[in-house]
């Protein structure tokens, strides 16, 4: 049968409460696999696992159990492998590795930023900030609307003028949270969002983060800011740019 994989810790914080169950209907029972210093928590894998709320929320009480005690890097959900000494095979094999990312990811936690604008606050700012398109806009208005193509270029203009403010404010949210983190992580682009990053925080630093956050919202009135979190580092697993191996958290 294969092996459903909450996440990988130390060896020494691998203790779970008796009857903890994970993923499944029935839930699976919990259990650890260990190899040498580290363990990874896991169980047997349903068959047609979907991602519904209540398999979510099983994913992370695992996960939330397991992290009581010390680190753990968390697997998103979903994640099997063909049979326990699958497992325990890639944690022999990537020992420093995952060795080095609990100590990197100690003590800390992940938000999730995501930022839009809210379209006619926003409008309204590329208007008052561009005399021209503001004289445009009124030769047109005079002009009954304006010509087909007069339309158009004032149209392009426009949408030209936002791509640039939404590229100015992303780099704003990551300006004034950047510094609060030990480590970030930019998302996939998507539509309807301008900014899309997690924070990789210091549990004792997150208040100030959040405080931040709530800042960034009240000074750029013209921004949605959703934060998400505290999560479990699920993007930092894996060190990227911005967190290289040996130099995360440090």
């Amino acid at each position: 049968m294969s092996t459903y994989v909450y996440g990988i810790t130390a060896r020494s914080h691998a203790d779970l409460s008796d009857g903890l169950s994970g993923v499944g209907d029935p839930p699976r029972p919990v259990r650890v696999l260990e190899e040498g210093e580290l363990a990874a928590v896991v169980s047997d894998a349903p068959e047609d696992l979907r991602p519904k709320r209540k398999e979510l929320l099983a994913h992370q009480a695992v996960l939330a159990e397991a992290g009581t005690d010390g680190c753990v890097l968390p697997m998103r959900f979903g994640s099997v492998a063909p049979d326990d000494a699958a497992v325990t095979g890639v944690l022999a094999e990537r020992a420093e590795h995952y060795k080095e990312r609990l100590k990197a990811l100690d003590g800390k936690v992940e938000y999730n930023v995501k930022a839009s604008h809210v379209e006619e606050a926003v409008l309204h700012q590329v208007m008052a900030g561009s005399p021209e398109l503001r004289a445009l806009a009124e030769a047109n208005r005079q002009a009954g609307g304006g010509t087909y193509e007069q339309r158009i270029q004032l149209g392009e203009m426009v949408a030209a003028a936002v791509q640039a403010r939404e590229a100015e404010d992303a780099a704003e949210v990551r300006r004034t949270l950047e510094p609060l983190a030990a480590a970030t992580s930019v998302g996939p682009e998507s539509t309807g969002w301008l900014a899309n990053v997690s924070f990789l925080v210091d549990r004792d630093a997150a208040a100030g983060f959040l405080e931040a956050a709530e800042e960034l919202r009240k000074a750029h009135p013209h921004l949605e800011v959703r934060v998400n979190g505290p999560l479990p580092p699920y993007s930092f697993v894996e060190p990227g740019p911005s967190a290289p191996a040996g130099g995360a958290g440090e």
